[in-house]
């Protein structure tokens, strides 16, 4: 599987874009890892996000390591750590959920920070609290740097507690319209024909390009979009 890269950025780090293969890669990996997870009584809408997370970091890595696809030994699932938003901070200041490590990337890099993130969060799309955190706690943490501050491409996945995948990018839709963002709106995506993907498109604080994000709503249960 070829990756595609960009100029290094400005910052002296190499500017991580991920071609289009690869990031369906990544959401055929998410989409088989919470089907597994499902199969868990615990995974349920009482369950915290730190529990369904972990639920479905051990599905992507059961996906990867048994069912001999072939992207299976370039894609690593590391565990939630810590993270630095730039070069120059010393201190993190950020957490992880789902951060991956692709291993054409280091080879060709030596960048040993995550080269994509997942970032994890509950969602109902009548709850416009959540859809406010999915926004400002999730998708703004990619527009400041706070996350993958050299990446061109990240993931946002939602636990759906209530509705359906649809009414649950409507919800967050609706929140980017009340804030006057709606030139971010989550568009459907066609990377994967096999699960209902959105992206998006989010400007940073030059010199940094804008970061596209792609989104997967997953609901409770085997039957998942």
């Amino acid at each position: 599987m070829r990756i595609d890269y960009e100029a290094p950025a400005p910052l002296g780090r190499e500017f991580i874009e991920l071609a289009p293969e690869v990031a369906a890669a990544i959401l055929l990996t998410l989409l088989a890892g919470w089907r597994h997870a499902c199969g868990f009584n615990d995974v349920n809408v009482q369950a915290g996000e730190i529990l369904m997370t972990e639920r479905l970091r051990d599905g992507m890595r059961s996906e990867l390591k048994s069912k001999g696809h072939p992207w299976g030994k370039m894609l690593v699932v590391l565990p939630g750590t810590e993270s630095r938003s730039g070069s120059a901070v010393v201190i993190p200041d950020g957490r992880t959920d789902i951060p991956l490590m692709l291993i054409e990337v280091f080879l060709r890099t030596q960048e040993h920070d995550p080269h994509a993130i997942i970032e994890c969060k509950r969602i109902a799309g009548s709850d416009t609290h959540l859809c406010r955190e999915y926004v400002v706690e999730g998708v703004d943490r990619f527009c400041t740097g706070k996350y993958g501050q050299n990446h061109a491409l990240g993931f946002m996945v939602s636990y759906v507690l209530s509705g359906t995948t649809l009414e649950a990018a409507d919800g967050v839709n609706a929140y980017l319209t009340r804030v006057s963002r709606k030139a971010e709106r989550l568009e459907p995506a066609e990377i994967c024909e096999e699960m209902l993907s959105w992206a998006s498109q989010h400007a940073r604080e030059p010199p940094s390009t804008p970061v596209r994000l792609h989104h997967a709503f997953l609901e409770l249960g085997n039957a998942v979009a």
